[in-house]
Parts: C-alpha cells; structure tokens; sequence
C-alpha cells in the first residue's frame, strides 16, 4: 500500500467580498481534489492545538502525526535540524528572517517579511556578511533559503517573547521587538544588523523569532510502521522530516515561493514512492501568496497544486495510490497572517462518496487530526 500526503500551506482562507463571499479555495479550478472530495471521505480537523501558535510548525506536526502539546519545542530547533546544525543542551535556536524596514514619519516600518523574497546568492552573501560583523562563542548565523535563515544563541536564554515579522507588515517595530529576559542581547543583535545592512533596497534588517531549544521526537517508521520521505523547500518541513527519520531530498527547481517548481515536486514523489511507503508533498506557495495579500497569486497556487502536482500524481503512478489531502493552516487574504481554525481534508478513496467539494465550508463535525492520521495510514475510514 502507498500513501500520498498533499499539504497546501494556507490554503484555507475566509470569504472575501471581492470573490463574492467566496474563498479562493472555493473559486479556484480543481478538478482533482473536487473529485476525490465526491468519492471519499470529506471533513474538517483543527492542527493547532488551543494555546499554540497558529503557524505551520505546530500545524504541520500534527500533520506528521506528533502532537505539538508534547513535541514542540519552538520553531528554530526544527529549522536547525533541516540545516544539520547540532544543539546542545542550553543553546536556543531562532528563525533569522532577512526583511525590509522603512521609514515613515520617522518611525522604522516592517515593508516586507521577505526583504523582497531576496535571491539565494544574495541572502547567502548577507548572512556570511552578518557572521563576519557580529559572530562570536556564542552566536551565529546560518544560511537557509531565501529570506528564511537560522540564527543560534549559544547558552542562551529563554525569557522572553517574540513576534513573527508577517504579523507586522505596515506596522511600527518598536512595538514588537523581542520583550522580556535577555531580550536586550537579540535588539541589540537586531541593531547592529540594520547597521550592517543599510542602504540595501530590499534585505536592509533581520528579525528574530520562533525560539526554542533542541527537541527530540520518535520517527515516523516506528509510529505508523511505514517508511516515509518528504518533497518540500522550506526548512521548516524538511526540519520536521529529519526528526522523524524520513528521507528528505532536494528538489530542483523547488523555492518555498510562488515560483516554485510543482512538477519537479510531483516527479520527485513519484520516484521517491518506488522505494517509500509514504511520500508527503509540501507547497508553500498559497502561504505566500496570502502573506503578499493578492487573491490572483493563491487562486493560481491552489490551481496549480491540483494540476501539477496532485493529478500527475495521480495520472502518472504506475501503482494504487492512497491519497490525504489538506492544508497545515488558514493564511486569510483579508490580515495577511495565520489562523487557527478547522481545516478541510479528504481522503480518497475510502469506500464512500460524500458528495462534498473540497473547501473551508464543509457540514460535517470535526475530526481529531491524530484519529483522521491513524485511519488513513492504518484501518480504511
């Protein structure tokens, strides 16, 4: 039996009156996933549990099957270990956004999270660049991609609080500087940078958050007895694959952005499926789009998801594939920024047809997503 796990990232939103009291789920052409939703199993399930943050680290392991409340530790640890850096007991690791700061009216703004989705040579330069100035016994910076890097505070401390930068788009950010204890080192450490970094038009400041410290987690083989791989570009997902022991290649042509190669993605899995039981597929793209607040660019990411990636999936597999499809969280257009709520899922095929189109606005109860995870890979709903 082979499995096929396919993660839109923010691709649930809210009605939008420019679609007509509509979701870009609901508007976007996707012949698959509506087909799969009419003859299989639809429904709903919340990903991040109550009091966690609403972000694809605490979504997306529920989605590998471990319950945050037990496993999560904070967003850095989980990038470092996509970039292979070893913590030690003590030491604190923080996502490291490269971002764009203007001035208005005299005060610092956040323009932009992805310091205008700088290039990978570019972000690769600014990071050693960050290294060379400010790298000390305890603190270093390391590349990942794009604007999304890892920064490690040896030691350190975890007093205190942070804000993720796509939270603050148009906002002054005095107000959301790291607070609390120790968190006069990282502004400090934020200053500076700004320093080294002026004058550059996009990628002019870095913004620390998502803290944590090392974290430890069963693989995924040992709790579902299937072997498994991930086709992803952002850390944050390979982070996750690696502690769950999977296999987690590159992918050519994969960005973590709206440009991102979705056929490379999907003929990545279907090699990858020769060899592993479970094959979970990751797009970043609707996320961004949502952060960037443009309805076209998520519509044309959704579409291009179903197109792309889930029905060259499903055309080209030489073998029967079992498929779970869903998204991590919801990124509404209207604030820019995650959301916990329900999500939609399906699971095809499971000897049943609900009828149901696969969108946000489903009547049915909400699944616990551990439960829908078990019977997928185990015992058919």
């Amino acid at each position: 039996m082979k499995y096929v796990v396919v993660i839109g990232d923010g691709m649930a939103d809210l009605p939008l009156d420019c679609l007509s009291g509509r979701t870009p789920l609901m508007v976007a052409k996707k012949p698959y996933m509506d087909m799969m939703a009419k003859k299989g199993l639809l429904g709903l399930f919340l990903t991040i549990p109550d009091g966690l943050p609403a972000g694809s680290d605490v979504a997306c392991l529920s989605l590998f099957g471990y319950d945050p409340r037990r496993y999560y530790t904070g967003r850095g640890p989980i990038e470092a270990a996509s970039l292979g850096i070893r913590l030690e007991e003590g030491d604190v690791a923080m996502r490291c956004n490269l971002v764009t700061i203007e001035l208005e009216q005299g005060e610092e703004v956040m323009a932009d999270y992805s310091g205008g989705h700088v290039p990978q040579k570019e972000a690769e330069h600014l990071i050693e660049l960050l290294n060379a100035h400010l790298a000390d016994e305890r603190f270093r910076f390391f590349p990942g991609v794009s604007y999304r890097h890892v920064f490690v505070w040896r030691g350190g401390s975890l007093g205190f609080r942070t804000t993720p930068p796509h939270d603050i788009m148009g906002k002054r950010i005095k107000e959301y500087l790291p607070r609390g204890e120790g968190s006069e080192v990282l502004v400090v450490l934020m200053r500076e940078a700004r320093k080294i970094l002026e004058g550059r038009e996009r990628a002019n400041g870095i913004w620390l958050w998502g803290q944590g410290v090392k974290t430890r987690m069963p693989s995924f083989e040992s709790n579902f007895g299937l072997s498994g791989a991930v086709v992803c570009a952002v850390d944050l997902i390979k982070g996750i694959g690696r502690l769950a022991g999977m296999d987690v290649p590159s992918v050519l042509g994969a960005t973590g952005s709206i440009d991102t190669d979705y056929e490379a993605k999907a003929r990545k899995a279907l090699e990858l499926l020769e060899e592993r039981d479970v094959v979970y597929v990751h797009v970043e793209a609707p996320d961004e789009a949502s952060h960037m607040g443009s309805v076209e660019e998520k519509i044309r990411a959704i579409e291009a998801i179903d197109r792309d990636v889930l029905g060259q999936i499903f055309e080209s597999s030489p073998f029967p594939l079992n498929f779970l499809v869903t998204t991590d969280h919801a990124t509404p257009i209207a604030t820019r920024t995650h959301m916990a709520m329900p999500v939609p899922f399906l699971i095809y095929p499971c000897g049943r047809e609900d009828g149901g189109l696969f969108h946000e606005a489903q009547e049915s109860r909400i699944y616990d997503v551990q439960f829908v995870l078990r019977q997928f890979f185990g015992k058919r709903p």
